[in-house]
């Protein structure tokens, strides 16, 4: 995993910051809401605003150019019923909507 997503990530959670990367050649704006280990594999579940809005799971490894945004977003989100993740391990997950 990059350092700089590394480094990113906690802050963009703790802070309710958007962030902005290159993932699969593409520019994503997302809200960070997990980043953890899911089937071995270190990933980040966000709500993605750009390109196209909707959940999506992220390989942290395949993710880069990570800027953290200024923009804030209120906190997590509702997750529909029935998609909900079980984590091998947690490193972050964002805070409840005030």
């Amino acid at each position: 995993m990059s350092s700089a997503i590394e480094e990113l990530l906690p802050t963009a959670m703790r802070e309710k910051r958007l962030i902005r990367f290159v993932f699969n050649g593409r520019e994503r704006i997302a809200e960070p809401h997990d980043h953890g280990v899911l089937k071995g594999t270190e990933r980040l579940l966000a709500y993605q605003l750009k390109p196209r809005q909707g959940w999506r799971l992220f390989t942290v490894s395949e993710m880069s150019d990570p800027a953290l945004l200024e923009q804030t977003f209120p906190g997590s989100r509702h997750a529909p019923t029935g998609k909900h993740h079980n984590w091998e391990r947690v490193f972050g997950r964002v805070g409840p909507a005030k």
